[in-house]
């Protein structure tokens, strides 16, 4: 399973249900890489996106601790057990785990790839990503080019998880 996730220099993700920065090159990266594959999500990244859609081209899992929460085409499940047995039914190498922080904690254990844009900045942010810098089990494996938006610097990095 992956995931992906933008974090800055403190591993901050967001702030009020925000993403701290829109860098296009990230957003395509993200496009790519989930289109035509599964992506898992908390509720409040779901509302979060344009009209509070599901992505297009993906089959979207929201988790929402809400009985009665629906979601126009998107699957919802109510808990990590609900979550962890629909997983169940797809190729877990098409699983990406898109947040927010909530689910990427609950959801880092079952995960082997992690894709992280690391932007070289420090935002204010209310919502973190745990930092795989000073995790053991958690190694880069690939390092792209220093990349410039504007003045932000940021990188792709990818994190796996050594095997035992």
């Amino acid at each position: 399973m992956n995931m992906i996730v933008a974090v800055d220099k403190n591993w901050a993700i967001g702030l009020n249900n925000k993403l701290l920065v829109s860098i296009p090159a990230d957003m395509k990266f993200f496009r790519e890489t989930t289109t035509g594959n599964v992506v898992v999500m908390g509720r409040k990244t779901l509302e979060s996106f344009p009209g509070g859609q599901p992505l297009k081209k993906r089959t979207n899992i929201v988790l929402s601790r809400d009985k009665d929460y629906q979601v126009k085409d998107a699957i919802v499940v109510h808990s990590q057990e609900e979550l962890l047995k629909e997983l169940e039914n797809y190729d877990s190498s098409q699983i990406y785990i898109i947040g927010g922080a909530s689910v990427y904690e609950m959801m880092l254990p079952y995960c082997d790839t992690v894709h992280v844009t690391k932007i070289d900045h420090a935002y204010e942010a209310d919502a973190y990503f745990p930092n795989l810098d000073e995790k053991p089990e958690w190694t880069v494996t690939a390092d792209s080019e220093e990349q410039t938006y504007f003045d932000l610097e940021y990188v792709f990095r990818k994190y796996e998880k050594k095997k035992a």
